[in-house]
């Protein structure tokens, strides 16, 4: 059983489900929800009941669980990893993730400020103020639904000022400047490079339901020219056995619920310390009624204060510690011992309140690249230099009271009690899981975080952190300092996803890009789907003809007579200028400065590391302008690419790109009699072999609409790709239909397009997928010997030279009948199956009209060199097995006798 431990969202122990249903959300932290009427929360990760949770039978074997247990013992026999996992996962302390789709709304909204303040207690108020006085555009948030700080609490504020009428005068000064913004309710989630700081404002999570068009949440992502981190410090306990009894709670914490909320934790109240600060809850609990006693670890703690105790009736016990918790569900009394080990007494109470000191709250300022120093007369670690604007104040820059004293000390020692000393209390890590880990030499910091789980519970280790290296570095006999910290990463308290998608879910996750002939496809009835951000039509099925019969129709019509697609998906790009051409060259591997005007050529683009990006066409409009095709995927990536290589890299070139995807429609016109209907298309417009060869490129205009005509071919077979001003894309598709009438003209879908491509042996974004080579899609002939491209000074790595990496084949099944599946894995005909070795793997696959049995695309080690070797396409998530023969990639049609004709 554990309790309530803090007062904030530094909370390791009551976490609780909020909601039900499909707005149910798990592993909030009880100390930060406020109430309202119609609140459901529930405990979580117990089983039956909470009252007697089966599971805490752990408990009695935990010297059978010690850390590093799971990575020991459930290894073995692999193929159970996901029997354990299951299990491990359900005993880990978190709740279950909702399953129902959440109907909340959630916003992002972005600004720009001067000043950003964080946190607005006593200090950030003050830094506020100031920058509103000098017009500064200031943005001050703090994750409390009031500001104030620990001045909620508080008495007194600065001067003597009533803390609330303080308050009221600083908000009430900000009120009335123009260029303020206060947010409340808002937490500060992450730090990132120049100035970007990530909001998290709980509009509506204090009300049962959101009010109709508000968001629940709205995450701000803020530029500010400086920062100021007000965020305080976090009190760090000191561990003792049994620390994680219910009624063990942070001193610090009795005080906030006593003074903001009028809440005693306790009557009868045990204050272990080591340091001044905590006998201030002493003296508050006492003033509330409480009887309490102070046991404190130094000898001599200030005589003042002593004296104040002796006056208010506490009682005290110096040098002294705790060393064992009565009580299971709650607290019910404490042994106190000499620090020698001597048995002082034995106490009745029902909260023990523990501080071990303050740890300013530095985990923004990590995030942005400040490091931290170690400062002995506070027993922390503070700020100390940053490569941003930003600035701590007050307690997170470690200014507390210059009066406070503190003694170091961490832990209880060995013997002082039966029960566990929990370093971390929501991940279960002990002083004995530390010890252990410094003994199997886990003694880096990042090691014992990892090993022990030290600090990676969902409060991450803001109570523990310090404790954990203070004890490691006991053990190493280092200083604390020369142990070093674990990195803090964003965000600082768990964020729903909802917040982080914003509204850019469901359909609205991307955009939806559709063709200029969008609306015709649907009307003919096109089976439509989804490719990227593109919705394209797969097949046109007629009535009564299945998926199969379809394709199957479409494919053999661009083989026989002729076919129409649309292509407009493709990447289209402009490039023009003195240099587009220079710049091309070095752009693409292949040749670009000796392509005449009115010609296209293929061209292939390596990335930087010498792999292939991606690769389409370039055609030679005028001297100073070239049109660009990418393939649909990665249009936008190759646009990137070059508007860096333009922007930063070469920014003396006379060039520019422009992406013109949208301007133009593109249609490809297909098949033995692709000729014919350009022709009867074009009257009076010579598409000879003349004056329109392969690789060609004709400028035609059709009723005063200006055409580029592209000899290209996707399909094997003669083809051309006519692009078109968008507005015009359905007039010049129907004219092209009705052009071919005579010749039996019909449209086909992406379907028969893979069909096609795959017979042809063309590579696509299956085998482009970011691992290859020219070399290994057998497109080294393209590669320019000056080597002076994206990426050419990359191709000499002997890892891109091996002869044994997997290269592009053919692949078809020995028995006709089999089919052949993508996504298969390549092994050795003779390979056993429990531990068969990997060759290579099937990019893409389909069944073949034209050769009547499957066929596939894949890459195989040694490539060619294994044409005729029989291997096996192995599909090990259904046990699949399929003999197949290595092969020419180009099963039809290889000497490209089709496409000259």
């Amino acid at each position: 059983p554990r309790g309530i431990y803090s007062a904030g969202a530094e909370e390791p122990n009551a976490l609780v489900g909020l909601r039900t249903g499909s707005r149910m959300e798990p592993n909030l932290r009880a100390t930060q929800i406020e109430l309202y009427e119609g609140l459901e929360a529930c405990s979580q990760n117990r089983w039956p009941s909470l009252s007697f949770d089966l599971r805490s039978i752990n408990q009695w074997f935990a010297g059978l669980l010690p850390a590093g247990f799971y990575y020991k013992t459930f290894m073995w026999p692999r193929s159970a990893w996901l029997w354990y996992e299951k299990h491990i996962r359900q005993a880990a302390g978190l709740g279950v993730a909702p399953t129902e789709p959440d109907p909340d709304r959630y916003e992002h909204r972005y600004a720009h400020c001067d000043l950003l303040v964080i946190g607005a207690g006593e200090k950030g108020l003050e830094a506020a103020c100031a920058a509103a006085r000098r017009g500064d555009r200031v943005i001050l948030v703090d994750e409390r639904a009031q500001v104030g700080g620990s001045l909620l609490w508080s008495q007194a504020g600065p001067n003597g000022v009533p803390a609330a009428d303080y308050v009221a005068e600083r908000l009430a000064e900000l009120a009335h400047a123009p260029e303020v913004r206060v947010l409340t309710r808002t937490t500060a989630l992450g730090v990132y490079d120049q100035g970007m700081v990530n909001l998290l404002e709980r509009v509506n999570d204090h009300r049962s339901e959101c009010p109709p068009f508000q968001p629940r949440q709205r995450l701000w992502q803020v530029r500010a020219q400086r920062i100021v981190l007000a965020t305080g410090a976090i009190e760090r306990p000191i561990v003792f056995p049994d620390n994680d009894r219910p009624g063990v709670m942070l001193a610090g914490a009795v005080r906030a619920y006593m003074g903001q909320y009028a809440v005693l934790p306790g009557r009868t109240i045990v204050v272990f310390t080591n340091n001044d600060d905590a006998w201030r809850t002493a003296f508050a609990a006492r003033a509330a009624g409480a009887a309490v006693t102070v046991v404190d670890v130094r000898d001599r703690p200030a005589r003042a204060l002593i004296e104040a105790a002796g006056e208010a009736g506490i009682v005290v016990h110096c040098g002294a510690l705790v060393g064992a918790v009565r009580g299971r569900r709650a607290v019910t009394g404490v042994r106190v011992f000499r620090r020698s080990g001597e048995s002082v007494a034995d106490l009745d109470c029902d909260l023990l309140a523990t501080s071990g000191g303050w740890t300013p709250t530095v985990h923004l300022w990590s995030q942005a690249g400040g490091t931290l120093k170690w400062v002995e007369r506070l027993s922390c670690f503070v700020p100390d230099r940053c490569p941003q604007a930003i600035e701590c104040i007050g307690a997170a820059a470690g200014v507390f009271d210059p009066d406070d004293s503190i003694e170091p000390f961490w832990s209880v020692p060995d013997g002082l009690g039966r029960g566990k000393r929990f370093v971390d209390i929501q991940d279960d890590v002990s002083v004995e899981d530390v010890q252990l880990a410094h003994r199997e030499n886990y003694s880096s910091v990042e090691h014992l975080k990892r090993y022990t789980t030290l600090g990676m519970g969902t409060d991450q280790g803001k109570t523990s952190n310090i404790n954990g290296l203070a004890l490691m570095a006991g053990l190493r006999g280092l200083p604390i300092p020369d142990v070093g910290t674990t990195t803090f990463r964003p965000p600082y308290t768990p964020v729903a996803f909802g917040a982080l998608a914003g509204l850019e879910t469901d359909q609205h996750a991307q955009p939806t890009r559709r063709t200029p002939l969008h609306d015709w496809h649907v009307e003919r009835g096109a089976t439509m789907y989804t490719v990227g951000q593109w919705v394209r039509p797969r097949v046109y099925a007629r009535p009564g003809e299945t998926f199969r019969e379809a394709w199957w129709r479409e494919s053999m019509l661009v083989r026989e007579r002729v076919g129409i697609m649309d292509v407009s998906t493709l990447g289209k790009i402009e490039v023009s200028g003195p240099d587009a051409g220079a710049f091309l060259h070095r752009i693409y591997c292949n040749n670009v400065l000796s392509l005449p005007v009115g010609k296209v050529r293929y061209g292939l683009m390596l990335r930087e590391d010498g792999l292939v990006a991606d690769d389409g066409t370039f055609a030679r409009i005028a001297d100073d302008r070239y049109y660009l095709t990418t393939t649909t995927a990665n249009a936008a990536r190759v646009l990137r690419h070059m508007e860096f290589a333009l922007q930063w890299t070469w920014p003396s070139l006379r060039a520019s790109a422009l992406s013109v995807t949208d301007q133009y429609a593109q249609i490809a016109l297909a098949g033995p009699h692709a000729r014919d209907v350009l022709a009867a298309l074009l009257p009076g417009v010579e598409v000879g072999e003349a004056a329109l060869p392969p690789q060609g490129l004709l400028q035609a205009e059709l009723q005063g609409v200006r055409l580029l005509v592209f000899r290209v071919s996707f399909s094997g077979e003669r083809a051309y790709e006519l692009a078109v001003e968008a507005d015009y894309a359905v007039w010049l598709w129907e004219a092209l239909l009705e052009a071919g009438q005579p010749w039996g003209i019909d449209v086909y879908g992406t379907e028969a397009m893979g069909v096609l491509r795959i017979e042809k042996g063309h590579v696509a974004g299956a085998e482009l997928d970011g691992r290859v080579t020219a070399t290994d899609l057998g497109l080294a002939r393209l590669l320019r010997k000056d080597r002076l491209f994206v990426g050419g000074a990359m191709l000499d790595r002997p890892g891109l030279n091996d002869p044994a990496r997997p290269a592009l084949v053919g692949l078809t099944p020995l028995d006709p009948k089999d089919a052949i599946r993508s996504g298969s894995i390549l092994i050795p005909a003779d390979a056993p199956m429990d531990q068969p070795r990997k060759l290579g793997w099937i990019s893409s696959a389909t069944p073949s009209p034209m050769l009547g049995h499957s066929i596939a695309l894949g890459f195989v080690e040694g490539g060619m060199q294994r044409a005729g070797e029989t291997l096996h396409a192995y599909a090990p998530l259904i046990g699949e097995r399929v003999a197949v023969q290595v092969v020419s990639p180009h099963f039809f049609d290889p000497s490209g006798e089709r496409m000259k004709q």
